[in-house]
């Protein structure tokens, strides 16, 4: 079984009635580009670091086109079709020529995914019903807040009653996954808790909160930061134990970005299982490992129940596949092993990290650890715990041979 995505382009901002108040593409400055896995070996720079990084598109793409491309993706394609999902950097809600492409792709018969909207771009009702007949299935439809007036003014939606009937509708009949950016003082505290029970008793699967960021080092890495001058922001902390009081309420399922998923235990669940821990590997060599200050402490704990030896250190980036060069330059060199490992995804090209990291003249090795070590909230809400363990084990032992192999 295989999943098609439909891309139909847009950019952010622009193709989605403007941008919301809390946005974190506002204000994105042309940067060069930072590095990445994709980069070729002798240049900084790619598609993907360059232009997918900043959802960079040229506008709308056309029907024609998606259709040409989508077929293009079928002919290469092997295996049985399970789910179509439609995303781009415009919000599909505002694509001109939207119901035709939902009148398209319900033609493959099969089920449809749409894996962002916000619903601004919807002023009729009766869209709900039309993508009900047409197949959808399952839809993340970023809600802020129940309350029009707040949706309205920080979200700008035009038509802010309308959306939150759509969203109802498509609760009583398909998988809605509801997405909140929060905002302290604003639309957290009671104020989240009227959103919370609005879905659940709409019906609503599940609700993804996404802790604010307003600083590089919490992730605005475009040259963009502040989003909102003045913003009060949680800590890791605050977010997550808001996260565990609201999931304990609800029915519905109720996670977090970057922390945490209650249900699952995650990111870092295996860290509380001992008897996969005990399948990890030993490790036999000595290394240090890079990652952001939040996932640094369970990473640690974890690669010490499998015998230590392995130095893990914080970058003041809080994400770790948002570490760029500036935070690999602000470490202490003296404090690094033979062999460093940064984490798969983080945007710095292979020959800019070694040359960081022997500035000192000291030579060392450098390598790319796994992708992903662990699953947040957007990625664990449609798997099961069993799912997010075994991919734990995999990456961790991946990790650890990495380390016996070249520490």
């Amino acid at each position: 079984m295989a999943q098609l995505t439909v891309d139909i382009g847009g950019k952010p901002g622009i193709n989605c009635r403007g941008f919301c108040e809390y946005c974190y593409f506002k204000h994105v400055k042309e940067n060069p580009p930072f590095g990445c896995r994709h980069c070729p070996p002798f240049r900084v720079g790619c598609d993907y670091c360059s232009r997918s990084v900043r959802e960079y598109y040229q506008g709308w793409k056309s029907l024609r086109q998606v259709g040409e491309e989508t077929l293009a993706t079928l002919q290469m394609m092997t295996g049985e079709i399970d789910r179509v999902t439609i995303s781009g950097g415009g919000d599909p809600s505002c694509y001109p020529e939207f119901t035709d492409l939902i009148e398209l792709l319900s033609g493959m018969e099969v089920p449809l995914h749409i894996g962002y909207t916000s619903g601004k771009g919807f002023d009729d009702v009766e869209i709900a019903d039309f993508l009900i007949d047409h197949g959808l299935t399952e839809v993340s439809f970023t809600v802020f807040s129940a309350d029009p007036v707040k949706r309205k003014r920080f979200m700008h939606d035009p038509t802010p009653d309308v959306s939150l009937k759509i969203l109802e509708r498509l609760c009583g009949a398909i998988d809605v996954y509801g997405a909140a950016v929060v905002l302290p003082g604003i639309n957290d505290g009671k104020a989240l808790e009227e959103t919370c029970r609005w879905l659940d008793d709409r019906g609503a699967q599940g609700l993804i909160l996404m802790r604010f960021a307003n600083r590089t080092d919490q992730g605005l890495i475009l040259g963009n930061s502040p989003v909102m001058k003045g913003q009060q922001v949680q800590s890791p902390q605050e977010f997550q134990e808001m996260v565990t009081d609201l999931a304990q309420k609800f029915r519905m399922k109720i996670s977090g970005t970057p922390l945490w998923d209650p249900a699952i235990g995650s990111p870092f669940a295996i860290r509380n299982e001992p008897g996969l821990l005990d399948k990890l590997p030993l490790l036999q060599r000595s290394a240090t490992v890079i990652t952001g200050s939040i996932a640094a402490p369970s990473i640690q704990a974890i690669l010490d129940a499998r015998g230590g030896g392995v130095n893990v250190i914080a970058t003041r980036k809080e994400i770790a596949c948002l570490i760029t060069p500036d935070d690999l330059k602000a470490l202490d060199l003296g404090e690094m092993d033979d062999l460093i490992v940064i984490p798969g995804r983080a945007f710095v090209h292979d020959r800019e990290a070694e040359r960081i990291f022997t500035s000192d003249g000291k030579e060392r090795t450098v390598l790319r650890g796994p992708e992903m070590l662990t699953a947040d909230a957007e990625t664990s809400m449609g798997m099961t715990r069993d799912g997010v363990l075994l991919m734990e084990l995999e990456s961790f032992a991946g990790l650890i041979a990495m380390i016996n192999r070249y520490g």
